[in-house]
């Protein structure tokens, strides 16, 4: 069997193929990735056994088909190197024997049998399904994941909660200190559905899609599994079993006290004062005022302290109320608006932060948990 293809568009996939890889498997097989040649097209494989990710290649030339796997390692630092050029492999199928010709050399490699690569199944009948663009579901991950957990005994904290409802679809994450949720207004099901993406396949997807990319992105689920197919690949993952928390109970009904600020001045000051602050807790106490937030951070230990007021638009009452300022700056720097709002309660309720300047078609919502303080 003979066939050929960028060299280029080949290193993109399997750079990205990689990360789906585990350093350790339990079976050296998943070690590899797995190629199928058919229909002018090759397909590459990785898996872990428990999400795997496939890309569709074209191909200029291809005389058979067939199937085969290569230790993932290996090809990879034989295309690091190479600039973009046409590449042809010859696989002798008796021997197994795969030999890669480009300008001016070639490599030699062995090739394993694919039949010992595990496979996943597509999902079939009893399943959920919604479309949305590629750009929103690399946005809406991107905004959402760093605000997952890292928890052993509460493991549907650890992923991403995909909640299909009448009016909306809303991505939610949180670890139990800061919350986001994004509604997506233009997706929305009779139907109420939910799944729990793992933090592995949603690190894949934000990796494999572009923000800017209005293709369609179709997602199947079911109890256990998704299926997530994208222009020029499909992902298939375990879902994380379990309830998720009802995320909207803790989102304040009324926080009356609106405070409108510049998102980069904030967090250029935050950053300023947190040099300051205790190391254990990384309290910020925050002082609103009429027009102004006073940051105030410091540390009793050392005898350390640092305050900085940050001009804002604000009419609410007084009021003092602690954040951990590493939380703050982390949930500011997923925002993209030039100004945010902050609405505040009192001292003991969350803060709720939005973007002044909404994405197209979604409601965007982040929350975070008040610290103690002591005055």
């Amino acid at each position: 069997m003979r066939f050929t293809l960028s060299s280029s568009t080949l290193a993109s996939k399997l750079g990205t193929l990689a990360k789906v890889i585990n350093s350790k498997n339990s079976l050296s097989i998943l070690d590899c990735f797995l190629f199928e040649i058919g229909d002018g097209q090759m397909t590459v494989t990785a898996s872990d056994n428990a999400n795997m990710m496939k890309c569709f290649l074209p191909l200029y030339e291809c005389d058979g088909a067939g199937a085969f796997c290569l230790t993932s390692r290996l090809i990879l630092d034989a295309m690091k190197d190479l600039p973009e050029q046409p590449l042809t492999f010859e696989i002798d199928e008796t021997t197994n024997s795969l030999r890669i010709l480009y300008q001016g050399g070639s490599f030699r490699l062995t090739a394993q049998s694919a039949d010992e690569y595990p496979r996943m199944h597509a999902l079939e009948g009893g399943y959920t399904e919604t479309t949305l663009t590629a750009g929103c579901v690399a946005e809406n991950i991107q905004r959402t994941l760093f605000a997952t957990a890292n928890e052993e005994l509460r493991m549907v904290m650890n992923g991403i909660f995909f909640d299909l409802r009448e009016d909306s679809l809303n991505i939610v994450a949180s670890d139990g200190h800061k919350m986001v949720r994004n509604m997506i207004l233009t997706s929305k099901s009779e139907v109420g559905a939910s799944f729990i993406l793992p933090k592995k396949p949603a690190g894949l997807l934000r990796s494999v899609l572009s923000t800017d990319d209005e293709t369609p992105v179709t997602i199947k689920f079911d109890t256990q599994n998704a299926e997530i197919q994208f222009a020029d690949g499909v992902l298939i993952c375990r879902l994380i079993e379990g309830r998720y928390p009802n995320y909207a109970s803790v989102i304040p009904a009324d926080n009356p006290n609106i405070v409108t600020i510049d998102r980069k001045g904030l967090i250029n000051a935050l950053r300023r004062v947190l040099h300051f602050a205790s190391e254990s807790t990384m309290l910020v106490k925050i002082r609103m005022t009429q027009n102004n937030m006073e940051l105030n951070a410091q540390d009793i230990d050392f005898s350390t302290e640092a305050k900085e007021d940050v001009v804002c638009e604000y009419g609410g009452v007084p009021m003092t109320i602690g954040f951990k300022g590493s939380v703050l700056v982390d949930i500011l720097n997923n925002l993209n608006s030039d100004e945010v709002i902050i609405e505040l309660g009192d001292p003991s309720r969350a803060g709720v932060i939005r973007p002044e300047e909404q994405p197209d078609g979604t409601d965007v919502l982040m929350l975070i948990m008040p610290m103690l303080i002591n005055d």
